[in-house]
């Protein structure tokens, strides 16, 4: 059996200790990769391409809330990403897996539990917590703005994030190695899919689903 790769993103080290007390008690041999912040979770991802799994604390410095899940999500669409939040009620986890990941693991969880859930996820399957209840999203604007979300392609999800982090669209342009025009293209397709007229407002709607979990 070939060596697991697992990335474990959280800015708080006690915390990325248990997790990688859960993940290294688990049979099987797996490489672990910590991260301390979002740019560190992305290189992480970026230097680990064939990785099985990340840990994604939702409150992680340098990105906001669901933002960081989307941008990650875009770039590596392979890589399954569980939520790690302390925020852990089924508002938050339904959001979670809304917006593209594979799972979620409360941080209020055991180390058996963290590990069922981990387990879950690499066997293909969604790990919730056994609190989680199943049901629609109870604000109807939220709803609508994740279903607009979900018609955005990866590139597009990107771009907007890179927006939503203040980028100027030449500086989208040489992050993303394309011209200046693909991106405005690509701006004006994301206002259309979010039925906004500018950047300052799409950021706004970006922001109505980046609360600020503990």
């Amino acid at each position: 059996m070939n060596e697991q790769t697992i990335i474990i993103a959280d800015d708080h080290p006690l915390f990325r200790d248990a997790l990688r007390q859960a993940v290294g008690g688990m049979e099987g041999a797996r490489a672990i990769v910590e991260a301390g912040d979002f740019e560190a979770a992305r290189e992480a991802a970026k230097t680990n391409p064939d990785a099985d799994l990340m840990l994604l604390d939702l409150a992680m410095p340098g990105i906001s809330g669901f933002s960081g899940l989307i941008s990650l999500r875009a770039e590596f669409a392979s890589l399954p990403i569980v939520i790690i939040s302390a925020t852990d009620d089924s508002q938050t986890v339904r959001r979670s897996l809304e917006l593209g990941a594979s799972g979620f693991i409360s941080k209020s969880a055991d180390i058996d539990e963290i590990r069922r859930g981990i387990q879950t996820v690499l066997a293909g399957d969604i790990a919730t917590p056994p609190s989680y209840q199943e049901g629609r999203e109870l604000d109807p604007e939220i709803a609508d703005l994740i279903r607009r979300l979900q018609t955005l392609t990866p590139q597009q999800s990107r771009v907007l994030t890179m927006v939503s982090e203040g980028l100027l669209n030449k500086q989208i342009a040489y992050e993303l190695g394309v011209s200046e025009a693909t991106i405005k293209a690509h701006v004006s397709a994301i206002l259309l899919k979010l039925d906004v007229d500018s950047r300052t407002q799409a950021v706004i709607q970006l922001s109505k689903i980046n609360m600020a979990p503990a």
